[in-house]
């Protein structure tokens, strides 16, 4: 840790080299999509760049270790999102503790959550996976971006509210994920908006259901799952921006005003809005609060769900 004072001098001095903002989940995915976006904008405000490391794995654990042993000074962050959250709880030994091991700048997107299948499978509706997979218990398998992802819990939480079952097959990410559904390996899926939608618009992808409390306006003719009968399955994903604990106060209002800057800007809005996220920034005390509700929420769904930590 730097003395006070040296602290002191390097956040005035601070950015005076390139930023590395780790993304803890696969090139190509929503939120590498939406980071390289925001990162080429707050390195023309900073005057520094922000370079993107993916470091995927084990649902974002092991990026998320990797920052939480960093230097606080402000040139490693992380992207950090539900998952990061959920893991707490779903393992163990993540490696990390979400709440003290970082400092939490703010909340960047949301992302709805889609039930999705492949329309060369035959299933046209929610209900016809729905008696497809009581005809056949645990017969039908289901694709996620990782154990504890929204995806998997996700899945889960509609398995136990339709009362069907069916086999999961756990990828290293969302994009994985989407592969494994446009490939046929897997019946179904639920990623998130921003992966799944260019292949629902391009209809490679056919979506049966919207895991939220009302319709995605990119998809308006998708009604909600709580629309066809299947209530209580009502998931949004999230995506922020954290440093590693003890990061100085100058820095961390530095990257929230940025940030917060970047966020009004029409054309950033745009650019996100084309990847299926909507911006929804928050103050630190409120990204706080995400945090909390997702961690209260995870132990929620694993209870639902019957999950036990790994």
């Amino acid at each position: 840790m730097l003395p006070l004072a040296n602290a002191a001098k390097a956040a005035d001095q601070w950015p005076s080299r390139p930023v590395k903002w780790v993304v803890p989940y696969l090139a190509g995915t929503g939120p590498d999509t939406g980071a390289r976006i925001l990162a080429e904008s707050a390195g023309r405000l900073l005057g520094q760049p922000v370079i993107i490391e993916n470091k995927g794995g084990a649902a974002g654990n092991i990026g998320a270790r990797q920052v939480a042993r960093a230097a606080p000074d402000g040139y490693t962050w992380i992207y950090s999102a539900a998952p990061m959250a959920a893991n707490v709880l779903m393992y163990r030994s993540p490696g990390y503790d979400v709440m003290k091991d970082f400092r939490h700048v703010m909340r960047l997107t949301t992302s709805d959550v889609l039930l999705v299948v492949n329309p060369a499978s035959g299933i046209e509706t929610l209900q016809d996976l729905v008696t497809k997979a009581r005809a056949a218990p645990g017969k039908l398998d289901y694709a996620s971006g990782g154990v504890g992802t929204p995806s998997h819990l996700g899945v889960e939480l509609f398995l136990n509210a339709a009362d069907i079952s069916a086999t999961h097959v756990p990828y290293k990410g969302a994009s994985e994920l989407v592969n494994a559904v446009l490939g046929g390996q897997v019946s179904f899926g639920m990623p998130i908006f921003a992966v799944a939608f260019p292949q629902v618009k391009a209809g490679k992808l056919k979506a049966l259901g919207v895991a939220g409390t009302r319709r995605n306006a990119s998809l308006p003719d998708v009604p909600t799952l709580a629309e066809q009968g299947v209530q209580g399955v009502q998931l949004t994903s999230w995506g922020g921006l954290s440093l590693p604990a003890g990061t100085p106060d100058a820095i961390a209002a530095r990257v929230y005003e940025v940030f917060s800057q970047m966020l009004k800007d029409p054309p950033v809005i745009a650019s996100l809005s084309e990847l299926g996220s909507q911006v929804s920034p928050s103050t630190p005390e409120g990204y706080l609060q995400v945090i909390r509700h997702e961690v209260e929420l995870t132990g929620q769904m694993m209870k639902s769900a019957k999950i036990s930590p790994l």
